[in-house]
């Protein structure tokens, strides 16, 4: 069975939210053996929701809108759906009493507005909304299945899952399960991770092999097609074994798992602790290693220290060393590293300088050049990176680069 995905929302077109629905979406279906064909981002108009939706249904057997489905004037998707469907929307009244009890339970008074989302085609099926007040629905209609989802990520995912795969696989004939699994590396160039693999990705027809790069971070995604789950795994399991063997270390986790998760993990089965001294990072190491919970088992805390005088009062960097070096050096890395695990009494210190641009450059110091530096118990390590991109880009490759050298040091 083939699918199309259309998101619903001005905002999108605009830029000012990213769009995860829909790579959740194609991934779950995928794995019930159904292969999304095509995505489209269209704004809150009725005349362009209604076109795109006539022209998906003619192409798949299944069309999945994401958003539009709220109080207010421009949430559209409904009404648009049943005109299409030549259906009449006609109040749920299970649902109305779901909403009056959500409003209830926070002793708000229901807007009359929310009945509106009461209101579903009369042949669909309703999906319930356990975490926020817009109900989904699955609509049958031309021998082609409709399903309106949300537009909230945590509402959609809970609703697709619990509510919507449940009718599917009741409803369907699935005969294929397509099957995807992420391995994650860092360190290499996707090139070099695909000369690594060129044998593998060559011979192997299922799973199939491709690479996603993003940030000094290279992705392997492997998809099987099987009869069932079970072996599916199995086949995926099999090539997983091969490239971790082609990988070695370079391979620091798998799915959506993040470097600062596999580091909060070896510091916590280690017992030890981490402080962290950034400059060109503003505070972006800190903050993706505290948003691992429980992470105060082992993150002790940070000093953001963009200045010479906050480099040389809170982290200890000698005057000399910064008026000699610069304070985008190997050396004043490696005293901000020392400082910092002195200051906070920590088995480690960490510490990064660099110029992230677009200003700040010299001909001997370029934009992306940095200097990363780990301080242990008995010595320094420091290295030296030069990083391609805008601003934001660089940061983040500078935060990977920092926690792959502390995941490293903590493998020996």
């Amino acid at each position: 069975m083939n699918a199309e995905i259309i998101s619903i929302g001005s905002e999108h077109l605009l830029g000012e939210i990213v769009n995860t629905d829909a790579p959740y979406l194609s991934q779950r279906l995928a794995a019930l053996g159904i292969e999304v064909e095509r995505q489209i981002t269209i704004g809150d108009d009725e005349k362009s929701i209604a076109s795109s939706l006539e022209e998906a249904l003619r192409r798949a057997r299944m069309v999945i809108t994401i958003g539009g489905l709220g109080p207010t004037p421009d949430d559209l998707t409904k009404k648009v759906i049943a005109k299409v469907a030549e259906e009449q929307l006609v109040l749920n009244e299970e649902i109305l009493s779901e909403i009056e009890g959500k409003f209830k339970e926070e002793k708000k008074s229901m807007p009359s507005d929310n009945i509106k989302q009461a209101f579903l085609p009369r042949d669909s099926h309703a999906l319930k909304n356990r975490v926020g007040i817009a109900p989904g629905f699955i609509l049958e209609t031309r021998n082609r299945i409709i399903i309106a989802l949300p537009g909230p990520y945590n509402e959609l995912v809970p609703m697709f899952e619990e509510e919507a795969i449940p009718y599917l696989k009741g409803r369907l004939k699935i005969r294929e399960v397509i099957k995807s699994f992420i391995l994650r590396t860092t360190g290499l160039p996707e090139s070099k991770v695909a000369e690594n693999l060129k044998d593998i990705m060559k011979k192997s027809k299922n799973p199939r092999l491709s690479l996603l790069a993003h940030e000094n971070i290279v992705d392997i995604i492997l998809v099987a097609k099987a009869g069932n789950e079970k072996t599916a795994d199995r086949l995926i399991e099999g090539l997983e074994k091969k490239i971790g063997r082609c990988l070695g270390n370079y391979n620091f986790g798998t799915g959506k798992q993040t470097l600062e998760e596999v580091v909060g993990y070896l510091l916590y089965m280690r017992k030890k602790s981490i402080a962290v001294a950034e400059s060109c990072t503003g505070g972006l190491i800190s903050h993706r290693l505290t948003n691992v919970p429980g992470s105060s088992n082992y993150f002790l805390g940070s000093v953001v220290a963009y200045s010479d005088k906050i480099k040389r009062e809170r982290l200890g960097v000698k005057k000399t060393t910064l008026e000699k070096y610069g304070a985008v050096s190997e050396k004043t890395v490696g005293e901000m590293a020392k400082g910092i695990k002195k200051v906070t009494k920590s088995n480690f210190g960490l510490g990064v300088t660099g110029i992230a641009g677009p200003t700040g450059a010299t001909e001997e110091k370029p934009i992306g050049l940095v200097y990363i530096a780990l301080a242990d118990k008995d010595k320094v390590e420091t290295q030296e990176f030069k990083f391609r991109g805008e601003r934001e880009i660089i940061k983040a490759k500078v935060a990977n680069a920092a926690l792959d050298m502390v995941r490293r040091h903590l493998l020996k």
